[in-house]
């Protein structure tokens, strides 16, 4: 349990509340409530009494108590059971806020997204006041929208469902090995469906346990060497488990891992070579003998190949690269240097999110909270930014495990300037720069900001640098080889953002930043303890990206970076 579920908690009883068209000052109880904890630099597990905190009355106290101890609350549960399910996916459309679908529910009966669509179609929504024939417009055209499923799933939205699927599978005697192959096994940004591929003596075993996992909602087709199931979620996805012996698991995953481009450029390597490769093997084509192997490494020695990790095969070209570089792995990161705390809209202290760090056997981190514009955010004025660079300080004092160093994830205005004058910059050891607001400004307007950011002796690192979010935002425009190459010659580092949701840069511009000499700093740009986790898919991006160890600052020594740091101000 940490603060955001309280305060998730407590939003979705004001909406609920809201959408039944209650009492205005108990719908604000409620976000009061909310605000209070998120305007408190405390982490959960720090606030002794939170009756003691400005905001939260007798009710909501113990709302969030029993919240806490519970894991739910009889008032959440209650409003669920009162208010009609399918109006809390309505939320979602854009303009369509809480007060304005609780009119449509209480006035017109809407229910639903079939009734909406309706009242719209039939002119009684747009006889209401504060509604018109453009927002009815803008209503129907999202309700199309929102029926259509995209051909391909964001990377974010499938990797909960392959885990998920994940933890069933390992429980299965009769499994010897599985893996996940296709497109995601190579870390695509959209993936159209999943591909498992199963390793058992007892396919039919394995076949009847699967279509039994409580997230099936259909069987497609059953069999003993492939079952399809469609499983549940916002969007339906289909899941295909290939079952093969385990002889073939090697060999079978490989194949059903590469692109098309990938499988070509093999095959014809193969054939070069006096083989036929397929799903079951390596055949000699003269004597028909097949070879199988145990790993993948086998497989790709056995042609000569050096081995090519799942994440780089995409293009065919990988197959004539004749040896690789040291591309970063996992267990080369030393530290995190972007993620937030409870001083601004993070889940955790920096004493928690310190603790977790030294679990992950991190030598540093950096604490980066939002800086002041970000209002919606918490943001840090000058005063607690120098306070929390004070407590920063002292918690270095007292550990000796584990180095914090001080930053800030500041914003780039909209008029170009920057958040924050270079006389409190540089107090800090580590400032990034980052744009959170107009997005739709012209690419000019656009690279102005960045820019300006570059040039600054003060910035350290540009974070999520196109702003974009897989699947559901494109981003601003940016001149990215322009951005690169001054990112290069200013020694500004650039991030990976490894949130599975961004990833961004994106990993066919993480080559070229690594051809040009550009630096790039893989984070999680963690709010919470699990987000630090997404660790592992940013490292996957940057090997898709064949991002060097070196090229990776942290990978390096805190030593190292603070004297690369220390170049670009001039000391």
């Amino acid at each position: 349990m940490d603060k955001k579920q309280v305060i998730k908690h407590l939003e979705a009883i004001a909406t609920y509340l809201e959408l039944k068209g209650e009492n205005a000052f108990k719908i604000s109880a409620y976000r009061k409530a909310a605000q209070a904890l998120e305007r408190d630099d405390r982490s959960l597990n720090e606030i002794d009494d939170v009756g003691s905190i400005n905001g939260i009355g007798k009710g909501t106290k113990a709302i969030i108590e029993e919240f806490i101890e519970t894991g739910e609350t009889e008032t959440l549960n209650s409003l669920v059971e009162e208010v009609p399910k399918g109006l809390i996916p309505l939320l979602k459309i854009q303009g369509l806020g809480g007060k304005k679908l609780s009119r449509l529910y209480q006035e017109l009966g809407v229910i639903d997204e079939a009734t909406l669509r309706k009242a719209c179609e039939n002119g009684e929504v747009e006889s209401m006041s504060g509604f018109g024939k453009k927002s009815v417009e803008k209503i129907l055209k999202a309700l199309d929208d929102a029926s259509l499923r995209p051909d391909r799933l964001p990377v974010s939205y499938v990797i909960p469902i392959k885990e998920v699927i994940e933890s069933h599978l390992r429980m299965m005697r009769e499994i010897e090995d599985f893996s996940i192959a296709g497109s995601l096994r190579r870390l695509k940004e959209t993936v159209k469906d999943l591909d498992f591929i199963v390793a058992t003596d007892h396919p039919e075993s394995v076949a009847d346990q699967i279509v039994q996992l409580p997230m099936v909602t259909e069987v497609v087709s059953k069999g003993s060497t492939k079952v399809t199931v469609m499983v549940e979620g916002e969007w339906n996805i289909s899941v295909d488990f290939r079952l093969i012996e385990p002889d073939h698991f090697v060999t079978t995953l490989h194949h059903f891992t590469g692109s098309k481009e990938h499988n070509v450029e093999m095959r014809r390597l193969a054939k070069e070579k006096g083989y036929k490769i397929s799903e079951y093997g390596i055949e000699e084509s003269e004597s028909g003998q097949i070879h199988t192997f145990t790993t993948e490494e086998e497989l790709f020695n056995f042609l000569d190949l050096p081995y090519l990790p799942p994440e780089i095969r995409e293009t065919g070209e990988e197959v004539s690269i004749e040896s690789l570089p040291e591309l970063v792995d996992l267990q080369h990161i030393r530290s995190d240097l972007h993620m937030h705390t409870t001083w601004s809209d993070g889940a955790q202290s920096i004493d928690e999110m310190a603790e977790k760090a030294i679990q992950k056997g991190y030598e540093y981190m950096a604490i980066t909270d939002h800086s002041k514009f970000l209002r919606v955010a918490n943001g840090l004025n000058e005063k607690r930014l120098l306070e929390q660079n004070k407590k920063i300080k002292e918690w270095n004092e007292k550990h000796s495990e584990l180095t914090i160093l001080s930053g800030i994830e500041m914003d780039i205005l909209p008029d170009g300037q920057l958040d924050f004058d270079e006389d409190v910059l540089k107090q800090l050891d580590f400032v990034i720069a980052s744009i959170h607001s107009s997005f739709n400004q012209s690419e000019e307007k656009i690279m102005e900001r960045l820019m300006t950011a570059l040039e600054s002796p003060y910035v350290d690192m540009i974070a999520h640098p196109t702003g974009r979010l897989i699947g559901k935002r494109d981003g601003y425009p940016v001149n990215l080889e322009l951005f690169i190459d001054r990112a290069a010659e200013t020694n500004t580092i650039i991030e990976l953002n490894a949130n599975p949701n961004r990833l961004d840069l994106s990993w066919n511009w993480l080559q070229v930043a690594q051809e040009k000499g550009a630096k790039v700093a893989i984070n999680t740009d963690a709010h919470n303890f699990k987000m630090l986790d997404d660790m592992k898919v940013g490292v996957q991006a940057a090997r898709k990206g064949l991002i060097k160890r070196e090229t990776v600052v942290n990978t390096w020594s805190m030593n190292d970076l603070v004297r690369f740091l220390k170049q670009k101000k001039g000391d």
